[in-house]
């Protein structure tokens, strides 16, 4: 993929993304009018609605940056948890965002495909954690047992892009391709109980 198709992609994400954040609040909004009109909500059915709300518009900012357009522009730390502690409620997986500072949109979003890599190889949960000293990223997936594709962890630990990636896995490929437009290399360890990715 070459470096203008990469950038026409992120933007399309980005746009994407952006469109349906708005309808998205608007359901939520709806459902919080309703609430206040006293109309009665504490059925099963208002809980299904506003969690699938809450876990739609979390996973759209999270792909919002991973998946959109780079940029140098800082996200705040508080921000960045919010995403993250919204999008892994209700799975088995926790994600602890060391770093106080705001950071840029770029080191975000490789942090963000780093984990989705992470999460693809812990199934039955775990822990991440994410930290970042002098510019040097650390994400560390702690887990009882890991279950890595062979091949898509073989390509990231020797930074190829992988070819015929589906869908589910593109978080792979974009990641060594974004490591390499920030020449950056990502690096990969590994142990029975730990995964490591630094870049």
């Amino acid at each position: 993929m070459g470096q203008s198709d990469l950038n026409l992609a992120a933007l399309i994400g980005s746009r994407i993304c952006h469109d349906l954040i708005s309808p998205i609040g608007a359901i939520n909004n709806g459902l919080e009018l309703l609430g206040m009109s006293g109309n009665q909500m504490d059925g099963p059915e208002f809980d299904l609605i506003g969690q699938s709300v809450m876990n739609a518009s979390a996973r759209i900012r999270f792909f919002r940056i991973a998946y959109g357009a780079p940029s140098e522009q800082p996200i705040g730390r508080a921000e960045v948890v919010s995403i993250l502690n919204e999008v892994m409620d209700g799975t088995r997986l926790t994600v602890a965002w060391a770093p106080l500072d705001g950071q840029a949109r770029s080191a975000v979003r490789m942090a963000f495909l780093a984990v989705q890599c992470l999460e693809s190889a812990m199934p039955y949960g775990g822990r991440i954690e994410v930290t970042c000293e002098n510019g040097r990223w650390v994400l560390h997936g702690k887990s009882d047992k890991f279950n890595m594709d062979e091949t898509l962890w073989g390509d990231l630990k020797r930074r190829n892009v992988p070819q015929d990636v589906k869908a589910a896995q593109v978080q792979f490929a974009l990641l060594t391709v974004s490591a390499q437009d920030l020449g950056r290399k990502v690096s990969v360890e590994e142990t029975p109980t730990d995964l490591f990715l630094r870049f």
